[in-house]
């Protein structure tokens, strides 16, 4: 059976979250630059982790070459079908005319 305290909403003022957002790993963007930054035999990680995955493209490997268009050129615009089982879809349209009283209408009903 469900707890009762479990069920009632927070108190006014009260946070359903007190520690909040956990921290963010400190100065990520800083970590990266220092990791693929770094050299080996004069040539970056980031150089040859480039190379690495053209070379697996090179040789057929398409997840690696799909990484690469997609980094240099961005993601392919997918098609969206706007269609139901290949036929169209019918839009009905409604018109509604504005339909004024006349006098004598008004006047009867009193």
């Amino acid at each position: 059976m469900a707890n009762e305290k479990n069920l009632k909403p927070f108190k006014k003022g009260q946070s359903g979250n007190p520690a909040g957002r956990p921290p963010k790993l400190p100065h990520l963007d800083k970590l990266l630059d220092e990791v693929l930054g770094e050299e080996k035999d004069g040539v970056t990680a980031a150089k040859a982790i480039l190379a690495a995955l053209r070379a697996k493209a090179a040789k057929g490997d398409v997840r690696a070459a799909e990484i690469l268009l997609d980094r240099a050129y961005g993601k392919a615009k997918q098609q969206i079908d706007h269609t139901s089982n290949g036929n169209e879809i019918g839009i009905k349209t409604i018109i509604i005319e504005d339909a004024k009283p006349t006098s004598n209408r008004s006047q009867s009903s009193l």
